[in-house]
């Protein structure tokens, strides 16, 4: 089997039951996800304007039969790492429109091999989990078809991180056995990026609130805005940005128009190929926004009104310098719709979104201030403000920070959100609070000690002394709690209800 490997064979020690400084049983399951060097994708690759120049009038320069002979080398190198590898160069060579047009080639004059070996030289394989497979996250599947009495056929999400500690959405599928064993499907050899597909159009009004809350001024804003329609498309603000740029503008400015057009690239659908298994597709940064990473989603199997599923995920988008959280919805794991949140209140991580409305609206717990944790409602689930703080560091093992581990989940006594705390020398522990079913702001039990602290051969990893989850599930009477062992791989625990919730409620 290739990706991740699972491992189950891990020594349990003799706190795996009755871990340190805890009063509830803790079983941790034998089961290990680890990154994987040999998990790559083909992506594209700039060489610099100059050397994409000097490039293509050296490929051009190449007579038919080296062209040839040089590309089939290639193909029969890289064919059998990827699906469609061809299709990948011949997509990569129209990145080179504008250089090919600054040369003054017509296109129509490069035959299909040199497109393809151009291409070639615009594509580099990265390593996607080469450094990390962490920060899960658990899910019911779609599909409960063909599985025998307690068995549930779910999903698992991971933060998958490579060079650069550039951060990724990967995905595995298996199935919990009735003692919740987990039993994972095959992992597949070839990893597809997804099909980029631009949204159509963009609510004028919203756009220009979002602006707003960026601190974007409006005079640099309102030259760009005033001649777009109330419902506008990509290319028409891309075309008043270069009116504008073409005027010559201060430096200021041009830092505007650039978080203006990045806005803009934050929203977008995406789609896979229907043939491609759910291990094969990564969700990789895509837009500006992203460019840094795609961080920590919280995925949520969401019911609506009309009691029809969906599944969201919220995260954080990173571009180097800026947080901007963002909202995924699905309704098959194979096209996905992005968009960015907005308010006042959408500004930092830890956004978890509730599985279903509360009192008619959308409820959201996120870590406002990066130190507390808040609640949030709103008639729409991309549209957040006015935070109300239910819960404060409290014990020791949270002084630094609290926040969540996931969508919190319902239960008949109430809605049981799994947290995070940080304590002395920047340890992750994991914990557990009980809000009431119709107003969460109350809090009605919350536990004194850890659920999870690292054990020793936990503490080593890319970020030491680390157990961190971003979303778990209750199944078969146990709570199953996927988590991140410091920041490199991870492993998942269970609990039984009954005694976790009589821990809460005394």
């Amino acid at each position: 089997m290739t990706g991740p490997k699972i491992v189950s064979n891990r020594k349990r020690s003799h706190r795996d039951s009755k871990p340190l400084f805890m009063h509830i049983s803790v079983q941790r399951k034998n089961v290990n996800f680890y990154p994987d060097s040999s998990r790559v994708v083909a992506r594209f690759f700039n060489n610099g304007e100059k050397r994409t120049h000097e490039l293509i009038k050296r490929v051009r320069a190449l007579d038919p039969q080296a062209v040839n002979r040089e590309l089939e080398h290639t193909l029969r190198e890289f064919a059998g790492r990827h699906r469609n590898i061809s299709q990948i160069f011949l997509r990569h060579f129209e990145e080179h429109r504008g250089p090919i047009a600054y040369l003054g080639i017509d296109e129509s004059r490069f035959s299909q091999e040199e497109k393809l070996l151009i291409g070639s030289y615009a594509t580099m394989e990265y390593s996607i989990e080469s450094a990390a497979m962490f920060n899960p996250s658990i899910i019911e599947d779609f599909d409960q078809s063909f599985l025998a009495k307690g068995e549930k056929r779910v999903i698992i999400s991971f933060r998958a991180t490579g060079e650069g500690h550039l951060s990724s959405i990967v995905f595995r599928r298996g199935i919990l056995d009735a003692s919740n064993n987990f039993h994972p499907n095959r992992v597949r050899n070839h990893i597809d990026m997804a099909n980029i597909v631009q949204k159509k159009s963009y609510d004028k009004g919203r756009f220009v609130r979002k602006l707003q809350e960026m601190n974007i001024s409006k005079q640099y804003s309102s030259s760009i805005m005033e001649d777009l329609p109330d419902h506008f498309e990509y290319h028409q603000l891309t075309v008043a940005v270069n009116k504008v740029l073409a005027n010559g503008i201060s430096i200021d400015q041009r830092l505007a128009l650039e978080e203006i057009t990045w806005l803009v690239d934050s929203y977008y659908d995406i789609e896979f190929s229907r043939d491609s298994d759910i291990s094969e597709r990564v969700i990789f940064p895509i837009s500006p926004s992203e460019s840094r990473g795609i961080e920590d989603a919280r995925f949520v199997r969401f019911t609506e009104d009309d009691g029809s599923i969906k599944i969201y995920a919220t995260y954080t988008a990173y571009d180097g310098r800026t947080i901007l959280p963002k909202l995924l919805s699905t309704d098959d794991f194979t096209t996905f719709r992005i968009m960015p949140m907005h308010g006042k209140a959408a500004q930092n991580k830890n956004f978890a979104l509730f599985p279903k409305k509360i009192n008619g609206k959308y409820a959201v717990l996120a870590r406002v201030d990066g130190v507390n944790n808040y609640l949030m409602y709103s008639d729409r689930n991309t549209l957040w403000n006015d935070p109300i703080k239910i819960q404060e560091p409290k014990y020791p093992w949270e002084f630094t920070q609290i926040g969540n581990c996931g969508a919190p989940l319902y239960t008949e006594e109430g809605w049981l959100v799994i947290t995070h705390g940080v304590g002395p020398m920047r340890r992750y522990c994991i914990g557990a609070s009980l809000f009431d079913l119709d107003d969460p702001t109350k809090e009605i039990g919350r536990l004194a000690r850890p659920l999870l602290t690292p054990l020793e051969e936990e503490r080593e990893g890319y970020v030491p002394n680390v157990v961190y989850s971003c979303g778990s599930m209750i199944n078969n009477g146990s709570l199953v709690l996927p988590y991140a062992v410091s920041d490199y791989s991870s492993s998942y625990a269970t609990v039984e209800m009954e005694e976790l919730m009589n821990a809460l409620k005394s």
